[in-house]
């Protein structure tokens, strides 16, 4: 079994690189579960269905041009390209891309703290995996 370091990992969205900004990625890739449980069963008996899934990025608020409230907080409402790549860029390694529709992006303010964003992102279509 190989570990590898999450500091290597890609996100972009709508083509812009927000790995910089961004201290996490939770990829949440889902299915819709259908209950086919007919009479004279005594468990239910399910089939799997649609695809579905959300993502939750956040990390570092960046007032910058290429920062995250410039690049997100305007893509609220639409749909765009996601791409992650949890082990970073290379051959052979993996990556994921998928339209995703920008639900929410957030700033919180702690007194003590740097202020920090978080982006909600509901997938939208195909996912596709594969190797780089």
């Amino acid at each position: 079994m190989a570990f590898t370091h999450s500091r290597h990992t890609i996100v972009t969205i709508d083509g812009e690189d927000i790995s910089p900004f961004t201290k996490n990625t939770a990829w949440n890739d889902t299915a819709d579960s259908h209950d086919v449980t007919c009479y004279g069963k005594s468990r239910h008996v399910y089939e799997g269905g649609l695809g579905d899934g959300k993502c939750t990025i956040s990390g570092v608020y960046d007032d910058g041009a290429t920062g995250p409230r410039a690049i997100i907080k305007p893509l609220v409402g639409t749909v765009v390209v996601f791409v992650w790549k949890p082990e970073g860029a290379g051959t052979g390694k993996p990556g994921d891309t998928v339209d995703v529709l920008v639900t929410a992006y957030n700033e919180s303010s702690v007194v003590a703290d740097k202020i920090m964003w978080s982006a909600e992102l509901q997938m939208s279509d195909d996912l596709v995996t594969a190797d780089q």
